[in-house]
């Protein structure tokens, strides 16, 4: 059977997004070829003609949520949002409930630290694109102070969404939201010592 030109390209696109969801939402080893392939709409055997192993699909799938997360970002700076914006579009209730949607750092962290030096890479560049957009938001004239800075506010950031998803309680899980939101504030508007 033919296929148009740009099919293998568009399938594999959409594999990688499939995929992209399934491991923020089930997490890498969770995350099965099978499963994935299935909520694609393809079987199993459709896996091979595009990647040649589930790490290079998790590199793939990762590096595209990444992207996604700073599309996102670079959209929201070119919209005017300041960083105290970022910070509550980034920590909402919507984010801490669907985490197949949201940031592969939150979702995926402790399984990243354990993936392929390859993986662990491609996660680092695009970790540091996202925080040197943050970085830009921030009003640290000093370049490297103000990436440490961002660096710091997307920790607190991931860690307080990671907590906040760890609790059954509504009620705590939004004072853990409102505690980040705070210190991250804080953190962002407190001023620079130069040292």
């Amino acid at each position: 059977m033919r296929f148009e030109k740009g099919h293998k390209a568009a399938t594999r696109r959409h594999i990688v997004e499939v995929a992209s969801k399934c491991i923020r939402r089930d997490g890498v080893a969770a995350a099965g070829i099978g499963g994935i392939m299935g909520e694609a709409g393809l079987t199993k055997g459709a896996f091979s003609p595009h990647f040649g192993s589930k790490e290079s699909l998790v590199r793939e799938a990762l590096a595209s949520a990444l992207a996604s997360q700073q599309d996102h970002l670079d959209q929201d700076r070119q919209d005017g949002a300041d960083v105290e914006a970022v910070i509550r579009s980034y920590l909402r209730r919507a984010h801490l409930k669907y985490p197949a949607e949201g940031c592969p750092s939150a979702a995926l962290l402790p399984e990243i630290a354990r993936q392929p030096l390859p993986t662990r890479t491609a996660y680092e560049k695009g970790m540091r694109s996202y925080v040197s957009a943050l970085a830009a938001l921030l009003p640290i004239t000093d370049a490297e102070a103000s990436r440490r800075r961002a660096t710091a506010i997307f920790g607190l950031m991931v860690g307080t969404l990671q907590f906040a998803r760890a609790v059954r309680d509504v009620a705590y899980a939004e004072q853990i939201l409102e505690g980040g939101i705070d210190a991250a504030l804080h953190l962002a508007r407190a001023p620079y010592s130069g040292d």
